[in-house]
């Protein structure tokens, strides 16, 4: 399978003082969570946002325990060494890769895959085992869009691609930022606050709204022409078009996100 140049162990990229870093190398961001200063810190760290902290509102009860049950998702860290995330990420490769036999946790394979070297536990620490749980509600409730997506099947492809894998990561990570989930005790952003009417309507709408961003970010990805180094740039764009259409007044239900029909194209 054809993979980017930042697909390739040792790969380095700059950070934004222009310092030459390897992917692999860890930052705490501005907002306190752990990433790759590539892939996560860097795009974040510059795209931060001030939220209106006086507004203040009530949850329905519906609202609060769901909202609850997903920030509780949120702080379970991706362990290598639990036989459940073992076999949740043997399923992500069956499903990517239903024809090819995984020879081991640890593998040159999980590269072609888009996850950055042999061992995919080391690109989990940006957002934990929701970042895994997205990738495989995405292979299961909408398989073709999932293999489009992990094959770059559409469009006119740049020469280096964006690693899937890791890419899914950050899209997991910008969510969590942008809907306001993990710093407050509800959100305080008007994204976040209409994504509960949609949590309310569909206990999955946060794992739906991660597929349609992926879709979206492929979109954005094909329409800016966007090679390896400009993925930062198109997540940012994919970002301020879901917070545009997560602002809509007539936005009730997943389904009524404009975007969503990019799940079935």
């Amino acid at each position: 399978m054809k993979r980017g140049k930042g697909d390739k162990k040792g790969t380095k990229n700059r950070d934004v003082s222009g310092q030459v870093v390897p992917l692999t190398e860890p930052v705490v961001v501005a907002t306190g969570i752990v990433g790759t200063r590539s892939w996560i810190g860097g795009l974040f760290t510059r795209s931060s946002r001030r939220q209106d902290k006086s507004i203040d509102y009530t949850l329905s009860p519906l609202q609060e325990e769901r909202l609850l049950k997903l920030q509780d998702r949120l702080l379970v860290p991706f362990e290598e060494t639990r036989i459940d995330h073992q076999e949740s990420l043997k399923a992500l490769w069956n499903a990517a890769f239903p024809n090819v036999s995984l020879t081991g946790l640890v593998t040159e394979q999980w590269k072609d895959m888009g996850w950055q070297g042999p061992n995919p536990s080391t690109d989990f620490r940006g957002c934990g085992f929701i970042g895994l749980e997205n990738l495989l509600f995405s292979a299961r409730t909408y398989p073709v869009c999932f293999r489009r997506l992990l094959l770059k099947q559409k469009g006119d492809r740049a020469k280096w691609e964006y690693p899937f894998a890791v890419a899914g990561i950050n899209i997991s990570f910008m969510l969590i930022q942008m809907l306001d989930l993990q710093n407050s005790p509800k959100p305080k952003c008007l994204p976040g606050m209409n994504f509960l009417k949609l949590l309310e309507e569909d206990e999955n709408a946060f794992d739906v709204l991660y597929c349609i961003a992926f879709a979206m970010m492929d979109a954005q990805w094909l329409a800016m022409h966007a090679s390896y180094m400009e993925f930062n740039e198109v997540l940012q764009a994919t970002r301020n078009q879901l917070e545009r259409e997560l602002s809509l007044e007539d936005i009730h239900r997943i389904q009524d996100l404009p975007a969503y029909n990019l799940l079935f194209q």
